[in-house]
């Protein structure tokens, strides 16, 4: 260090004024180019995905006021009558859903499908609740293929 502050006294003036005049400039530009511009970069990127995630939760809620009215207006569904596991694989063979598992309790019934068209779980199950029965619970998941769910578990009961 002793070194370099005796080279900077043996410079003239005008070159130590110069010397000093780059070091400031090139903390300036380390300054920004290591600390200010990636903050910035990432306090913009952070903007753009609470502005995506406030707009979808917008859109949760406004499906979620829909779903609750449509279900309200529906409410008045004739109540099914006849046997659930029937009802099941027919309605399933329509849609083209192969079922793993389907275990009945009583009144309900549980279903387990490894993996199936997401459009025709979709279709499958508004076609059961047309037909009267309820889904009283579901745990559904993404499937390795895109486009494709598993259901891990969905009951279905009687209306």
């Amino acid at each position: 260090m002793n070194a370099l502050l005796e080279k900077y006294k043996a410079l003239t003036e005008r070159e130590q004024k110069l010397v000093l005049i780059s070091a400031v400039m090139i903390a300036i530009a380390l300054f920004y180019f290591a600390v200010w511009s990636p903050l910035n970069t990432a306090l913009d990127k952070q903007k753009q995905l609470l502005d995506n995630q406030q707009s979808l939760l917008v859109w949760v809620k406004d499906s979620g006021a829909r779903a609750q009215q449509l279900r309200r207006s529906t409410g008045s569904k004739r109540a099914f009558s006849g046997s659930l596991p029937q009802a099941v694989n027919r309605t399933t063979a329509q849609h083209d859903i192969a079922i793993s598992r389907m275990q009945p309790q009583g009144d309900e019934l549980q279903v387990w499908v490894d993996q199936a068209p997401f459009n025709a779980v979709l279709d499958w199950l508004k076609a059961m609740e047309n037909m009267g029965v309820v889904i009283l619970q579901a745990d559904i998941a993404e499937a390795d293929a895109p486009g494709y769910i598993k259901i891990r578990r969905l009951q279905l009961g009687k209306a």
